[in-house]
């Protein structure tokens, strides 16, 4: 069974722990049962489904560290497990900035698992792909998507008195619909910890919507405009952002937080009053893992056991944490915050058809895709929008425009806005629509 009981993780652990001859040892122990479907030119192309076990065990002897991992859980395995990072670590040169393994924890009660989605089987699937792919074929439009579900554990222990289990389930959806003469496209992505929560049918019709509205784009010349960007769209920029908030990497004058000539900006305004940014691994929508300092979503792998907590990142445009490493928060003297699993944009009441209303001119944007960096230290990123992008007049959509390519750093793009529309989740996150003023297209692109 790839998705074990606390108290059947707890055993494993604590036996690896007993074999221990090191200064430490810790061990991380993770499972999961993967379900998977995609579909292209309105025809299923794969389906599957794989379970998978791993243990790593981690041995250290004074600052040098060794790690092994293996799939084979037998005691003579385990042992051998044991044996062989303890033979690594022996061998390896010492880590002038390793931190001893941390002691217990007192871990939040986290509501990430959905027994709805860990009952997904087959059948469901294809009937959440049938779903989304017959009202394609009515109106004669072709569909691509993916789906993914996911029932997953993590657990780890050390000797020194830690251990953290924690088990979550989670389901993605993207499904992209073309005209048939490739002139429209449109595009909707979903993700949960319930299966409920999610009607493929739904989804697409949105993007049904989009790729019949989109397929006569018009060019405008590229500028800056006001834009209104979906949670989507903005997600991916935003993410840059949050996974740019290294304590380390500003002291070192490597990132947007780093001032020059030393020093960081932790304290400063860098954004519109109204940003507010904070993440919760007990926010009922997007639950995170009790335990972090690497992983993900499901902890584990990676994770060196800090509990995770409430941490407040933006406040009303100001930057009121970063996140750090044990080390380096023992070399600054302050407490070591780990990153975030997923991040809460504090938004507004307003819907989407809220925001365009509002517009006098402007462009809608559904997504972005291709991003790349161009400078780190002022989070400049490039890109082009895709997949449904539309001309705003007078609180209206009146057409679709053909698609551009952008240059843009979050940061000046959080000081220009406008609003801030009602959170939905998006790739783990709560992100609101956004409407930015001065977004910068740099030129035209004749993808759909």
């Amino acid at each position: 069974m790839a998705v074990l009981s606390k108290e059947e993780a707890k055993q494993i652990i604590d036996k690896v722990l007993a074999f221990s001859k090191a200064d430490e040892i810790s061990a991380g122990l993770t499972g999961s049962r993967v379900g998977n479907i995609r579909y292209a030119r309105n025809s299923v192309s794969t389906s599957g489904e794989a379970t998978n076990l791993s243990l790593s065990v981690t041995s250290v002897y004074g600052k040098k560290s060794g790690t092994a991992t293996i799939n084979e859980f037998d005691d003579k395995s385990l042992e051998k497990t044991v044996r062989r990072a303890e033979e690594i670590a022996q061998l390896a040169p010492e880590n002038p900035e390793y931190v001893p393994m941390l002691g217990p924890q007192n871990y939040l009660e986290v509501n990430s698992f959905a027994e709805s989605t860990a009952a997904i089987n087959p059948d469901f699937r294809a009937e959440a792909a049938f779903k989304s792919i017959d009202p394609c074929v009515k109106k004669g439009l072709t569909s691509a998507g993916y789906w993914e579900d996911r029932t997953g554990f993590s657990a780890m222990g050390n000797n020194k008195g830690l251990f953290g289990y924690n088990k979550a389930t989670s389901v993605d959806f993207s499904i992209t619909v073309r005209t048939n003469d490739g002139l429209g496209s449109g595009y909707a992505a979903r993700d949960y910890n319930d299966v409920s929560k999610l009607d493929t049918a739904l989804a697409t019709e949105v993007a049904i919507q989009k790729a019949q509205a989109s397929s006569k784009a018009r060019a405008l010349e590229p500028g800056k405009y006001t834009v209104i960007l979906e949670p989507t769209a903005a997600v991916d920029l935003l993410q840059n952002m949050m996974g740019s908030m290294d304590a380390r990497n500003a002291d070192e004058g490597r990132s947007f937080l780093g001032k020059k000539g030393g020093g960081t900006r932790l304290g400063e305004k860098l954004f519109d009053e109204r940003v507010n940014i904070y993440s919760d691994p007990q926010n009922l929508e997007i639950p995170g893992s009790p335990f972090g300092g690497g992983g993900g979503r499901f902890g584990g792998g990676g994770s060196d056991g800090r509990a995770q907590e409430k941490v407040v990142w933006v406040e009303n445009g100001v930057v009121k944490n970063m996140y750090y490493s044990r080390y380096w928060a023992e070399k600054k003297g302050v407490k070591a915050i780990a990153p975030p699993s997923g991040f809460i944009f504090a938004g507004g009441t307003e819907s989407l058809a809220d925001l365009i209303k509002g517009t006098e001119k402007g462009i809608l944007v559904t997504r972005l895709w291709y991003i790349r960096a161009v400078d780190p230290q002022t989070l400049l990123y490039t890109g082009l929008t895709r997949d449904g992008t539309f001309y705003i007049e007078n609180g209206q959509i009146k057409y679709p425009v053909k698609n551009f390519r952008f240059n843009e750093s979050p940061v000046i793009m959080l000081n220009n806005l406008e609003a801030a529309g009602k959170p939905m989740r998006a790739s783990g996150n709560l992100i609101p629509p956004l409407k930015i003023r001065d977004f910068t297209f740099t030129s035209l692109s004749d993808a759909v």
